[in-house]
């Protein structure tokens, strides 16, 4: 996995990939749009899949209120986004060089006005994890938002019992910044809601600037 004082590129030039223009492409995997032909793999790797180990870490305390999409309305969903004209990917798929699927990683405004902007990510490929790869499709997509945005920090929220997305928020440069004591149960146990976040100017320091590239 890359310590933030590693240096290895954030971008590279761009290829196609079902279709779509790669955005990021890192060493082991790639960050591309989501593309129509991706929708049914993607949907059946969230409901579908026999592999549910994803479902225990990803803010389990919400599994009881929600419920599953049909498939028409994942594409809708994924449709919906599509159309909008943003200036940035708000969503983009993560696979590997090979072109495997593991997941997708995101980004929403936790308070726009202020330019509070959190990121998450989410593997569903239980048997790739431990290998650096959503260390490395976070901070791509973190530098990527970056270079698109002007905001100030980029965060994200998780809870105390996932140790493995916090391990990789802290390698490329992430800390804690927020600890809401005992106010998440998982299986029946209290854990902490944590909030961890990089400022702009840390991850210059850490990565330089895009100008710098």
């Amino acid at each position: 996995m890359n310590r933030p004082n590693e240096t290895t590129s954030n971008t590279s030039q761009p290829v196609q990939a079902n279709g779509e223009q790669t955005i990021l492409e890192g060493e082991r995997v790639r960050l591309r749009p989501v593309a129509p032909a991706d929708y049914r793999e993607l949907y059946d790797l969230e409901y579908a899949d026999v592999d549910r180990e994803w479902a225990e870490w990803d803010a389990p305390y919400y599994k009881a209120e929600e419920r599953q999409e049909t498939f028409e309305e994942f594409v809708q969903g994924y449709e919906k986004q599509r159309a909008r004209n943003l200036p940035w990917e708000r969503r983009l798929l993560v696979e590997t060089r090979e072109g495997l699927m593991l997941g997708v990683i995101t980004s929403y405004w936790e308070h726009e006005p202020s330019n509070w902007l959190e990121t998450g990510i989410l593997l569903y490929r239980s048997g790739t994890w431990g290998r650096g790869c959503g260390t490395e499709a976070l901070r791509l997509y973190v530098a990527y938002l970056f270079e698109r945005l002007d905001v100030p920090r980029v965060g994200i929220t998780t809870w105390s019992g996932n140790e493995r997305m916090m391990r990789a928020a802290a390698r490329i440069g992430m800390r804690i910044e927020g600890r809401m004591r005992r106010c998440r149960i998982v299986r029946g146990e209290l854990y902490d809601s944590i909030r961890m976040g990089v400022l702009r100017e840390e991850w210059e320091a850490l990565y330089g600037s895009a100008a710098d590239r």
